[in-house]
């Protein structure tokens, strides 16, 4: 028989917000897997948490994914900590979980503490929909592709940043997309936890006086759908209806159809084309 990898959400900050569930689990495998095992023997000592712990983080888990499969096959029960929050997301636990699946080996999760969803609930932006992105990578060209990606995203977008790279990217946010309204918080669940309203222009102008400390969550507002909408009808409106018509006829549909489609884009009724159509045909 095979071991179990339980995913074992931590506290973000208060310690107090580890559940029941967690610690006697923790208590109980034969091994952990910690993102830093110095981080996490902080919060077992504070629990009296004995268990052995082996470390697994993003530079050693190309080799140490296979031992820690090797072990669960041998009939190991590993439970698999990050530094905050819940393993898999935004860190390589994924790349574990992965692998279990594939050797048929159990993996369950114990649902505790997010930092992402935990910011999203204070932050007094739509919570329906929303696009989690973790922290931008570092490389140029990858972080102007994703952040041209937000340009037209309609959903509650959410970004991790550490405090010596907000500044820029907020910057960097404000040139694509504009000055939308955004919610700032940081060092959630802790004592000084805030979570800061406004548009960019503010809270870039908020931490041009003051040096950013703490970890930070930032959640931009996505664009209404009737945004998108009137910037779409503004586009079509630099073609003449001659243009567009054209543009659809070329495409290959009939008559009928690019006057239905060129009414769509300008808002128009079909009527209101027809008639345009035929006094142009006429002039």
């Amino acid at each position: 028989m095979t071991g179990t990898l339980y995913l074992c959400a931590t506290p973000i900050g208060n310690l107090e917000d580890i559940t029941l569930r967690v610690l006697r689990t923790l208590k109980e495998v034969d091994l952990i897997a910690a993102e830093d095992t110095r981080n996490s023997l902080k919060l077992l000592n504070h629990f009296g948490i004995r268990t052995k712990m082996t470390s697994y983080h993003e530079y050693n888990k190309a080799e140490k994914t296979d031992s820690l499969l090797e072990k669960l096959k041998a009939g190991l029960d590993i439970a698999l900590v990050t530094d905050a929050g819940t393993p898999g997301i935004s860190d390589p636990g994924e790349e574990l979980v992965a692998g279990c699946l594939r050797e048929g080996i159990p993996v369950t999760s114990l649902p505790g503490a997010s930092a992402c969803i935990t910011a999203l609930t204070i932050s007094g932006l739509p919570t329906r929909r929303f696009a989690f992105e973790a922290f931008l990578p570092r490389d140029k060209k990858e972080r102007a592709r994703i952040l041209e990606e937000w340009r037209d995203e309609t959903r509650t977008i959410i970004l991790y940043e550490a405090p010596h790279h907000l500044k820029n990217t907020l910057r960097e946010c404000r040139k694509v997309l504009g000055n939308r309204r955004m919610t700032v918080c940081k060092e959630l669940t802790k004592k000084h936890e805030s979570a800061m309203q406004g548009n960019l222009d503010e809270i870039i102008a908020f931490y041009e006086e003051r040096e950013p400390r703490g970890e930070y969550v930032l959640l931009f507002e996505g664009r209404s759908g009737r945004e998108l909408l009137e910037e779409e009808q503004r586009s079509w409106e630099a073609l003449s209806l001659e243009e567009h018509l054209k543009l659809y006829l070329d495409q290959g549909s009939d008559r009928k159809e690019a006057m239905k489609q060129v009414a769509k884009d300008r808002g128009l009724s079909k009527r209101d084309v027809y008639r345009e159509v035929n006094i142009l045909k006429k002039g």
